[in-house]
């Protein structure tokens, strides 16, 4: 399904969320208002070190940022393998990934680093590299 945030079509994967695309949409828009900070949905975690990934992007509280080097030294892994987790996220925004950045840039993101951009600061994320 996709979801339409700030003017940018996001695709989510519905099947791992137990929930109606309806529901999903609604709480998107909720997030979008303001009127949200997180989702509250069940969502079906990948087995293995993508789960791991995902676990760790859903501890990360809104208005703040992870690197991929501080989720990777936690998980004990590299930041590009955790690089390439967020990146086969399923479920982005539901599943934050847009609040792990480089130590000193944003990095990638599904939805472009526009959005990502977008998304911290609407939650009130510093942006590495920026005053």
């Amino acid at each position: 399904m996709y979801a339409e945030l700030f003017g940018t079509e996001l695709a989510i994967d519905e099947s791992r969320i137990d929930a109606d695309p309806a529901t999903i949409r609604e709480q998107v828009g909720e997030y979008e208002a303001g009127q949200r900070r997180d989702f509250d949905l069940e969502i079906a975690l990948p087995d293995g070190f993508t789960g791991a990934v995902m676990r760790a992007m859903t501890a990360i509280p809104a208005g703040e940022t992870r690197t991929y080097g501080e989720i990777a030294t936690e998980l004990e892994s590299a930041p590009i393998a955790v690089g390439q987790a967020c990146g086969r996220n399923p479920v982005p925004l539901i599943v934050p990934c847009h609040r792990i950045v480089g130590a000193d840039s944003l990095v990638g993101y599904g939805g472009g680093l526009e959005l990502k951009r977008r998304l911290l600061e609407h939650e009130g994320a510093a942006i590495p590299g920026e005053p």
